[in-house]
Parts: C-alpha cells; structure tokens; sequence
C-alpha cells in the first residue's frame, strides 16, 4: 500500500517548506543567532505547514549538532523526528481538540517538570491549540510564562483569536499563508517529474484550484488523480470529470453564444451541462470565473500574459477574441449578474431553472435599464460602428 504524497514528501527542514518564506527565515535566522524563545504561536489556514514547521523546528532544536537552522539528519533525534520516523520521547505532540480540558492541561504541566530523556529539550506541540478550554489555558499559564530552560512550547492552529491573550502575549506568533498558484504550481510540476508521472495541459491549474492555496489539499487532489492515472498520465479530460470542474470547450460555447446573442446555442450549452450530470451551481462558478478572466484581458490587454500564465496560449488567444466582443461594460455587467445568480442558487431547489433565467439576463441586456445595461448598449454600439457595421437598432 503506497504512502499519500503529503506524508512522501513532508519537508524535513525549513529550505523544503514552500510558499512561508515570511516565517521560515526569521526563525532559521533566530536558530544561527541562538535567540529561540520558550514557546511560539503558529497560525494560519489548514495545510499550510503548521504542524510540519513545528516539527522541524523541535528537529532543529534538538539535533545533536544544534540548535542550528540546519539538522544534520543523522543523529538519533533527526532520524526519529525525520519523515517517516516514530517520534521522540522528548518531542510530545498534543491534539487540543481531544486533549483541550484542565485536567489535560495539569497533566502536561506535570509531565514538563521532567527533565528530557534524551535530547537537549522538551518540546510540546499542540496542534488545534484553539480547542484548548479556557480553563485549560489557566491551567498552562504559569508554565508557559516561566517554563524551566528545558521546556519549549509550540501551539499551532487555525484560529488565533480563540487562544486566549494571555498565553498570546507570552510567545511569538508567526501567521502561515496560503500559497500562491505561482509558487505551488512548479513544486507540483517537480513533484510530478520525481514521481515519473506524465501531466496533460491544464490539469494543474486545475490541481491548484481545487486545492484552494492549501498545500496539503493540493497533493491530496493529486494524490487521487496520480492513483486514478493510465500509462499516459493524467489527462484533461479525467481530471475534469474527477474533480466536477467545466470543461473549457463548455465555457468557451456559452460566452461565445452570449456575445453573438445567440440564445439557441446557450440554451444548447444548458442542456448538455445538465444531460451531461455537472451541478449547475458548479458551472455558474466556472462561469464567473472566466468572465473574470476575461475582464483581466480587457482591462490588462497584452499584459494579461503575465497574470493568466497558467493559460495555454491558444485558450488565451481564444478568449483574447471574446473579451474583444463583448467588452469591458458587457463583461462588468455579465460578472454582476452571475455573482447575484451564484447567490440565489444557494439552496435553490430548482438549480436549473436558476441557470436558465440566468442565461435568459445575460443574454438580454436591452432589457436592463440600469447603467450597466445602458454601459453595455453603448459598448456595443461603438464596437459596431467602429467595425463598419450599423447599430442593431438602425437596421432594417
């Protein structure tokens, strides 16, 4: 049975961790300095290498060589605390979530009164520290003010505010970030290439969004994509359909359809989202979504490159000639109505009929008399003067 890619390849030191510069070169930098503190606060959304710094910095604290911003890998306590290792004696991680009460938190305290077994300190790691009771914190306060030199603390979790301010004021809180689609994307590409696995155009962008800037989420999407992939790797196609996401051709038919006024061939696209079995609340995301890129293009213009890099050139040629059509007003108008779509299908009990007014507004900005509509008219207007051609209104 194979090992899930983000326990394969869990950073053993802080050069591994992607995407938290912010954090790992102060800390690294307070390592070289021997300036280390007796009890730290790492926050930040999930997946984001909480749990994993605090590991590598006990890894850093306790090697034989350190402290030191760069285990040796080879002393006892880096092996045991190394991926894929069993752990230290001297290095307890602690779930709050199930371990958050007062007694639980007298029990800690009790246990870091005992010198290390080994390793230079006693480290405590208590993930979800948000889940601590406030009682429990009470109990840990006076500990974590005046803890004895052998004892580090490490409290990590996703929601700071919840810890109380006490124990925030003793340590020093550095804040994870979710990682950019410029920094995951390449550690993925490379990630791909170690493992031997061919990746088709597009699935990656594809990867990123779905993981939602958690590298963690990431690599479990791509997990289930590498264990589903063929001799030829992941494709497009499955990964769209594995991952419920519309396919760009979908996409490319319903805005080609609104910008000619088509209403046949949108009402078309509706029905094979909806023969097709994707969830129309899905698509009017996906929808949205490209009209934002869209927009980007407009706005942006040859520049645009270099914020939708993960487009393929040919896609970003294609949707070059759309945002061309439609316009900056159409397109402004068009996103608005999607957004208030998106919030209305919200535990609609007739999606499709959400989706198909949907179209029926998008496709019919006469019938807006507000200034996005009238900015939409005029839009049009001009492109079709400017191109030689009368105004709709004017022809016979």
């Amino acid at each position: 049975m194979s090992t899930a890619l983000y326990r394969r390849y869990r950073p053993d030191t802080f050069t591994e961790v992607i995407g938290q510069e912010h954090v790992t070169e102060p800390l690294m930098q307070a390592l070289r300095a021997d300036k280390v503190t007796h009890a730290y606060l790492f926050s930040g959304p999930r997946g984001c290498g909480k749990t994993t710094s605090a590991r590598i910095l006990a890894r850093c604290l306790n090697c034989a060589q350190g402290p030191t911003p760069q285990p040796c890998g080879t002393c006892p306590s880096c092996v045991e605390l190394g991926r894929g290792g069993p752990g230290s004696l001297d290095v307890v991680e602690i779930d709050a979530a199930s371990h958050g009460g007062v007694d639980d938190a007298r029990d800690l305290r009790e246990r870091a009164t005992f010198a290390p077994t080994r390793d230079r300190f006693k480290i405590f790691i208590l993930d979800e520290a948000h889940m601590v009771t406030p009682q429990g914190f009470n109990a840990l306060l006076k500990i974590v003010e005046e803890p004895p030199p052998h004892i580090k603390f490490i409290f990590a979790t996703t929601e700071p505010d919840k810890v109380i301010g006490t124990i925030r004021s003793r340590t020093h809180h550095y804040p994870f970030r979710l990682v950019g689609p410029s920094t995951l994307q390449p550690y993925l590409e490379q990630l791909c290439a170690t493992e031997g696995v061919p990746v088709g155009p597009g699935v990656l962008p594809l990867v990123v969004r779905a993981g939602g800037g958690s590298v963690r989420d990431s690599l479990s999407v791509l997990d289930q994509l590498v264990a589903g992939a063929d001799a030829d790797g992941i494709d497009y196609e499955r990964a769209v359909a594995l991952l419920g996401y519309t396919h760009a051709t979908l996409l490319d038919d319903v805005v080609d359809a609104i910008a000619a006024r088509d209403g046949a061939s949108a009402f078309r696209v509706v029905e094979r989202v909806i023969s097709s079995g994707h969830e129309p609340r899905r698509f009017v995301e996906d929808l949205l979504e490209r009209l934002r890129d869209l927009i980007v293009i407009a706005a942006s213009g040859e520049a645009a490159q270099a914020v939708l890099r993960d487009l393929p050139a040919d896609q970003l040629e294609r949707m070059r000639g759309q945002a061309a059509v439609l316009g900056a007003s159409e397109l402004s108008r068009s996103a608005d109505l999607v957004n208030a779509a998106l919030t209305e299908m919200t535990g609609a009990t007739s999606p499709r009929l959400h989706l198909e007014l949907l179209v029926a507004r998008l496709l019919l900005p006469a019938a807006d008399d507000g200034s996005l509509g009238l900015g939409a008219r005029l839009d049009r207007v001009e492109r079709e003067l400017a191109g030689g051609a009368r105004p709709a209104a004017d022809r016979p």
